[in-house]
């Protein structure tokens, strides 16, 4: 496969999101050398959602390697020590970034609680597990973020049935989709993911994984997934 050429990278949208860590590509290459990550351009995944894909993110293969978890781990709760304001509590979306939020809470020695995707119909019927105070400022952890909907409707769960002050979401990986960018700045909301998919391809060219055209065909995926989907 050719990959001299990183033709097609540049085609991705911008990220439009904080700065990523100096580990963004060291990310990307645990997440394809595990298979967290699969790229398939000619033959698309369809998402949960109906979403046609080229690629697919399951960031629950990460649990069964350890070296890979430490690291992603450590590298999720070093970003959120240099948020601009210290968390008093971790939240976690369910069901995927339970596991992400409580390991981030337990080496940062936070509370921690997780936010189901709808309310419970029994018991006090709500969305918020564990103890949370009013007025405390929480941070969403996230393995990733695509649209952005459920992130979003975690911040607001926390925000309106938690009184909470919620600004940042950490996150593992983002497709880099213009709506999720938009509903994040719309809610007041920054996006601190710590690799993306223009990183992914960088690293996947690089490696031989996918070729230039490949590339391109992502590219398009990410700055119009539906319209991609559609195509297909």
């Amino acid at each position: 496969m050719a990959c001299g050429e990183h033709s097609g990278v540049s085609m991705l949208l911008p990220v439009p999101y904080t700065r990523l860590m100096p580990h963004g590509d060291r990310i990307a290459e645990y997440l394809l050398s595990i298979g967290a990550v699969r790229l398939s351009p000619n033959e698309p995944f369809t998402w949960t959602s109906g979403i046609k894909s080229p690629i697919y993110c399951d960031n629950r293969m990460i649990y069964s390697h350890p070296e890979a978890r430490t690291f992603f781990v450590q590298a999720l709760a070093s970003r959120v020590k240099t948020l601009h304001v210290p968390p008093d509590v971790v939240a976690g979306t369910a069901t995927a970034a339970i596991g992400w939020a409580a390991l981030v809470s337990d080496r940062l020695e936070l509370p921690f609680v997780y936010v189901r995707a709808k309310a419970k119909e029994h018991g006090a019927k709500k969305r918020i597990e564990g103890d949370l105070k009013p007025e405390k400022h929480v941070v969403v952890v996230e393995d990733l973020i695509s649209t952005g909907g459920s992130s979003i409707s975690t911040v607001e769960a926390l925000r309106e049935e938690g009184k909470a002050v919620v600004t940042d979401i950490v996150s593992i990986f983002t497709y880099e989709f213009e709506a999720a960018t938009e509903s994040a700045g719309e809610n007041s909301i920054a996006l601190h993911p710590l690799t993306t998919i223009s990183a992914l391809v960088k690293i996947a060219l690089g490696q031989g994984r996918i070729t230039p055209e490949d590339a391109k065909m992502i590219a398009a995926f990410a700055k119009d997934p539906q319209g991609w989907g559609k195509k297909q």
